[in-house]
């Protein structure tokens, strides 16, 4: 089943969705870093969107749904996928839910350097502009005190450089590809990716508690990405761009609740130059898209 943008306002509703559920993972995932390894939360994420893809899909449309003229790239949005999760699982370590979150809000921007640098696609001064404030918010958010936190800035930083690829591959295959079948490669790539790690990183978990949370990580991150794929495929990628930002009002909510944190007037800032600048260019995206 390919692309359908004759409802994207159903498009719209599916990525606020997806994106609230993303706030959702990342908040039971810094819950849970404090008493469980991250690589552990990775592997049971992926784990159990494997084990529920397998299960849904198979019973009812059979081996031949799997079928696909695109292996490689299959494998290779999953492998993207892994690698953003858990380098952005090992940023919520050190880095509040809400700004975690206006950090990963730079994708769009580095898309946009990207395609300029690496595909030659004309990029006019306002969107370099744009590009500049996004990154001089992201110092702000990363910094907002002026004091160095070391190694750990590269984390983010590189998740996002991998999400951007991610989110590329992923709205070009979502023309053509079953979202199902999207759906069922990424989690079986990832969670046997991840458990070759698994004599590491294994620990035993004995209480409910901890349990349940993993299963609540598993459950986001599944259902979300799902959502996700059924957004790109009912409105094109400039339409839903400029709601990507409200997964920041769902983290910065989810953090005031959860961990009773109040982002610093730095913070705020940045998180606002990193959103204004990022929904700027994806409204200069959507006008230029128009007929």
């Amino acid at each position: 089943m390919g692309a359908d943008y004759s409802r994207p306002l159903l498009g719209v509703f599916f990525l606020i969705l997806a994106v609230a559920c993303f706030a959702l993972l990342d908040t039971t995932v810094k819950v849970l870093s404090a008493t469980v390894s991250v690589l552990l939360v990775v592997w049971f994420r992926y784990l159990f969107q494997a084990i529920v893809m397998a299960a849904v899909l198979l019973p009812t449309r059979g081996w031949r749904s799997l079928c696909t003229a695109k292996p490689v790239q299959h494998v290779l949005r999953g492998i993207l996928l892994l690698l953003t999760s858990t380098l952005g699982f090992i940023s919520l370590i050190y880095m509040p839910v809400g700004e975690f979150t206006a950090i990963i809000m730079l994708t769009p921007l580095v898309v946009t350097l990207l395609a300029a640098l690496f595909l030659k696609e004309s990029v006019d001064l306002r969107r370099w502009l744009l590009v500049l404030g996004g990154f001089a918010g992201a110092l702000l958010v990363i910094q907002p005190t002026g004091e160095a936190i070391g190694w750990a800035v590269g984390i983010p930083l590189a998740m996002v450089l991998v999400y951007a690829l991610f989110q590329i591959l992923t709205s070009r295959m979502a023309r053509t590809e079953d979202a199902m079948t999207l759906h069922f490669y990424t989690g079986w790539t990832g969670a046997l990716g991840i458990s070759l790690a698994l004599p590491w990183i294994w620990q035993t978990v004995e209480d409910w508690q901890t349990l349940g949370l993993l299963g609540l990580a598993g459950l986001f991150g599944t259902v979300g990405h799902f959502i996700l794929i059924q957004a790109f495929k009912r409105a094109p990628a400039a339409t839903l761009a400029p709601y990507l930002y409200t997964q920041i009002g769902f983290a910065l909510l989810a953090g005031w609740l959860v961990f009773d944190h109040v982002p610093g007037a730095m913070e705020l800032w940045g998180i606002a130059l990193i959103t204004a600048c990022g929904a700027t260019l994806a409204w200069l995206a959507a006008r230029a898209a128009r007929p």
